[in-house]
């Protein structure tokens, strides 16, 4: 009788024979664990840490024309090399693909401490990001190889919560360290925690050699590349750097609708993918992909908005307003390392992103009537928490169930390409917002469109200012009902979404998971 392929293989492709595998220690999935910690939370810092030193950045090298280009360069490069990662590390093992991570952030992160021009920065964070972006996904991939789906929720949930806390985390140590030590040193950080990760993740991630020959998948690969990085220039520079309409912004436009349709005939000829067509196929990382997606335009268009409400609306410093959305990542930490616990117990997993996602969506709801009625602070951080919990329980719950619908030839690429729309959800999230916000600004004078932010707000005759700040309730209230909306049309898509039983087997052995 002829044996149907497992989930996850292709047909026709050869398939290794069982190896001699020993269960992985409790000793070395703590090290491994704590290796992975580590190496997530350089990855967190890292998004976050640079934004307050970057005046004191120009200061040092000028450019400031440039400057945005320190943060694009490493999120173009971060979110185009995450899919890579997942996929390389199917097909040549987790560690091979951990070890060229985290070796590309080091050096890149030493290539930003000494570099003496802007544009030196601006390569060196490019390479930066190249090894920033296999650090989150592997992270997640690796812990789909240890632990079985019915324990790995927990997991899971500790990861975001680890993320969000160095997310909050993140610029208050960048000022520390460029108020009282160097910018450059926000770089150097990284080197000693970096290569404590990498030393426990070569000391107790066990490496396996796979016999099946892999077959590199180079024209995926560039277009896949090509693709995101036109998407991602024109979320960037769209509404901004030039207009929507512009030829620029039009010609990025074709230009990712033209890679991304010759993406999808590359990969249904070539035999190992590097996005396979069968996780298209699958229900469950279809949908739960996009409800992460979502929930990240939701979250992104927040976290970006909050902080000119509460300067803008509300008269706080930068440092306040930090401080004052720091409620909402509280509620994304204990919502993710609760919700985890509790898929671990019952097995079930999609309760948890429909109460979220109807949370998220009141959420918004609320801070778009909020900007407009002259709130006062307290109410909003309590829709704050509301928000933060409602995130929580989303991300890290459907990233587990994405795991456990899928083969293990296909985890790293499940988990990668799920981790690729939730980076390309965020971007557009803030675009989509920003553009809902600019709209309604762009009606005022051209003598009030202030270039110079809130300073230049606070100069303006009290009547000009009011019209200003209408101006900017209304702009903010329409940013906020878009969230909204998105956050709407992410619950309604997660109520499709397959229950799948959580498989419960002892956890992967420590030489399976090192491949």
């Amino acid at each position: 009788m002829d044996q149907e392929p497992a989930l996850g293989e292709r047909p026709g492709e050869a398939v290794a024979p069982p190896l001699r595998e020993a269960e992985i220690s409790a000793r070395e999935l703590r090290m491994v664990l704590i290796g992975l910690m580590m190496a997530l939370a350089l990855a967190a810092l890292d998004q976050n840490i640079v934004a307050t030193a970057l005046p004191r950045i120009t200061g040092d090298l000028g450019g400031f024309q440039h400057l945005s280009w320190v943060v694009t360069a490493f999120i173009v490069t971060s979110t185009v090399s995450a899919p890579l990662y997942g996929r390389f590390s199917d097909l040549y093992g987790r560690k091979s693909a951990f070890s060229v991570s985290i070796s590309l952030f080091l050096v890149g992160s030493v290539a930003c401490g000494l570099a003496g021009a802007l544009l030196q920065l601006i390569l060196a964070r490019a390479l930066q990001g190249l090894g920033a972006g296999g650090l989150i996904v592997l992270a997640q991939t690796v812990i789909g190889d240890l632990v079985s789906p019915r324990e790995r929720g927990r997991y899971q949930g500790l990861f975001a919560a680890v993320f969000a806390a160095c997310s909050v985390a993140g610029p208050l140590i960048g000022g520390l360290i460029t108020q009282y030590a160097s910018w450059r040193w926000i770089f150097y950080v990284n080197l000693p925690v970096g290569a404590a990760a990498l030393a426990l993740i070569l000391a107790f991630l066990r490496p396996h050699e796979s016999r099946l020959k892999p077959r590199i998948d180079f024209g995926g690969a560039l277009l896949m590349i090509a693709g995101t990085s036109c998407l991602l220039l024109l979320l960037t520079w769209g509404g901004g750097v030039y207009p929507w309409a512009s030829a620029p912004i039009l010609g990025l436009g074709a230009a990712t609708i033209l890679c991304f349709g010759a993406l999808a005939a590359v990969e249904i000829r070539v035999a190992q993918p590097i996005l396979p067509p069968n996780l298209f196929r699958n229900r469950v990382f279809v949908i739960g992909a996009g409800v992460i997606a979502l929930a990240a335009m939701a979250l992104f268009a927040a976290a970006v908005y909050l902080p000119l409400m509460f300067q803008l609306l509300m008269g706080a410093s930068p440092a306040s307003a930090g401080l004052l959305i720091s409620p909402m990542m509280g509620g994304v930490i204990v919502a993710s390392f609760v919700g985890g616990r509790m898929v671990s117990r019952t097995g079930r997993y999609k309760l948890f992103p429909v109460l979220g996602l109807a949370a998220a969506t009141l959420s918004y709801v609320a801070l778009a009537w909020a900007a407009r009625s002259q709130v006062g602070v307290l109410p909003i951080e309590g829709v704050l928490v509301l928000m933060g919990t409602g995130i929580g329980f989303v991300m890290p719950n459907l990233t587990t169930a994405i795991q456990n619908a899928v083969g293990r030839g296909e985890l790293g690429g499940a988990t990668a390409a799920a981790a690729f729309l939730r980076s390309l959800g965020g971007a557009l999230g803030v675009a989509a917002s920003g553009a809902a916000l600019t709209s309604r600004l762009s009606a005022l004078p051209s003598a009030l469109q202030a270039s110079g932010g809130v300073l230049q707000i606070a100069s303006f005759a009290p009547q000009q200012r009011a019209a200003v700040l209408s101006a900017y309730r209304v702009g903010l209230s329409h940013a906020f009902a878009l969230g909204a909306v998105v956050a709407a049309a992410g619950f309604l898509l997660v109520l499709f979404l397959p229950e799948l039983p959580l498989r419960g087997g002892p956890s992967r052995s420590a030489a399976e998971a090192g491949r």
